[in-house]
């Protein structure tokens, strides 16, 4: 289990792109279960959409891709001195059923193909016992020499 500082440690992103809070299960080189949750008070919510928020799609995914980040570390031993860029390649997702402020937001990933720098996981998103999304992420990681 990770806490969000831990979480900070591996991932670039911060406020307001950190789009998972906790991760719940890490089997490395298995899968990775981490959960968002989904307030009223997220700034996405003022223009997607008034009068009857959901959340965008394209942040769905970007909490999978972080979950898929932290799947990638855990099977390598990373300096954590040394930063680390990650890109998003192919993604193939099917949405299912929207996301509600109020809503827990449940991303599983798992590795369908892992090298030294390149990752393509298999991603489901749920929201209690109902699948929202689903899908393939490749992405890839490159250190950063500062």
């Amino acid at each position: 289990m990770l806490n969000i500082e831990e979480i900070q440690e591996l991932l670039p992103q911060r406020y307001p792109f950190l789009m998972i809070d906790r991760v719940v299960e890490v089997s490395a080189g298995e899968k990775v279960v981490a959960l968002k949750n989904v307030s009223i008070n997220e700034k996405f919510f003022d223009g997607h959409f008034p009068g009857k928020p959901v959340m965008p799609g394209v942040l769905i995914i970007e909490a999978m891709a972080q979950a898929s980040i932290v799947l990638f570390a855990a099977g390598k031993a990373l300096d954590k001195n040394k930063k680390m860029a990650y890109y998003l390649g192919n993604v193939k997702m099917r949405f299912l059923h929207p996301v509600y402020p109020g809503d827990q937001l449940k991303i599983t990933v798992a590795p369908l193909k892992m090298l030294s720098s390149i990752a393509i996981v298999e991603a489901k998103a749920e929201v209690g016992d109902k699948e929202v999304a689903k899908g393939e992420i490749s992405l890839s990681a490159k250190e950063i020499n500062e």
